[in-house]
């Protein structure tokens, strides 16, 4: 009996080493291969400022409640069905933003979703699709940051229920859900189409809403683009591909401007989470907004996930 213990107590030690090992940072790094946080030039502000309102960060980083959205001091609540998500600080402000975060934590933080003291991010924050970017995108993203206000205060924690409150956990979900490789361009396209691609899948993060999750809460493969519950539980996000439910009949311009003016084919006006990424891709030029609509208009059709049933009244 008391071989069997010790062998049940080494083999539970292996395990958590185990676990240890293969939920940390470095491991995925190893894994994976280090990510190139190398950076050629000065950063460009105009570029950082482009890709700051095609990634939308005022949508989720904006102090809810007031009306300027450059004071990204967080605390929108992002409910999921793991519980509650909080946007954190990402003020310039030294202590309870970014303000001294060096452009490498930067980079690692949105390609590979860990914090510069070494924690890994929940993917709520969307490292899924901006792994998708350049180095030097992202440096220019972070020069532009730090052009904003600094905001004093820092966010509450997120309130999610065991097991999702174990950080660690999430080195695993990056093993198999985190790729870790950046768009590389389809010599086969246009410069139109491989920008509106970059856009739509790195900062946009346009699949991140628009697609069907599976039950580990990463995006079901084959399904991209097609629609499904809205993660807050707000009713169904919609297909923009080019199935008959989805954008089959609306036109390159059409897309282009719902973009800029958040109006349809039909002169309705989107609401909801969309309304404030309409709020962002107006201050994109016409240019972007058109080689966006070109890429998501080259969406093959994928039908849509079944819709869940009405509850009752």
């Amino acid at each position: 009996m008391k071989k069997l213990l010790v062998a049940l107590v080494l083999l539970a030690a292996l395990g958590a080493a185990g676990f240890w090992l293969l939920t940390a940072p470095f491991t995925y790094e190893a894994l994976r291969g280090a990510p190139d946080v190398t950076v050629a030039t000065a950063p460009n502000l105009e570029n950082g400022k482009t890709l700051f309102y095609a990634g939308g960060c005022t949508s989720c980083h904006a102090i809810p409640g007031q009306d300027d959205r450059t004071r990204l001091g967080g605390g929108l609540g992002l409910q999921s069905p793991f519980g509650t998500f909080y946007a954190p600080n990402i003020s310039p402000h030294p202590r309870d933003g970014i303000g001294g975060w060096t452009v490498a934590s930067f980079i690692r933080a949105m390609r590979e979703g860990v914090s510069p003291d070494g924690r890994h991010y929940y993917p709520a924050f969307p490292y899924t699709s901006y792994q998708r970017m350049a180095a030097q995108d992202l440096a220019d993203v972070f020069a532009f940051l730090k052009t904003l206000p600094p905001v004093e205060g820092k966010v509450r924690d997120h309130d999610l229920p065991f097991p999702f409150n174990v950080r660690r956990g999430l080195g695993l979900w990056k093993l198999a859900f985190l790729d870790g490789k950046p768009i590389q361009p389809d010599p086969a396209k246009s410069a139109e189409w491989n920008r509106g691609r970059y856009l739509v899948e790195g900062p946009g993060h346009c699949a991140e809403c628009h697609s069907p999750r599976a039950f580990t809460g990463a995006i079901v493969d084959g399904k991209r683009f097609s629609g499904g519950p809205d993660p807050e539980g707000k009713g169904f996000v919609p297909n923009i591909t080019q199935d008959k439910a989805g954008l089959a009949s609306w036109s390159k311009n059409d897309i282009a401007e719902l973009l800029k003016t958040g109006f349809t084919p039909e002169y309705d006006a989107v609401g909801g989470s969309m309304a404030p990424v309409i709020k962002n891709t107006s201050q994109l030029s016409d240019a972007d907004r058109g080689a966006m609509a070109e890429y998501i208009k080259s969406l093959p059709a994928v039908a849509s996930p079944p819709r869940p049933p009405k509850k009752a009244e």
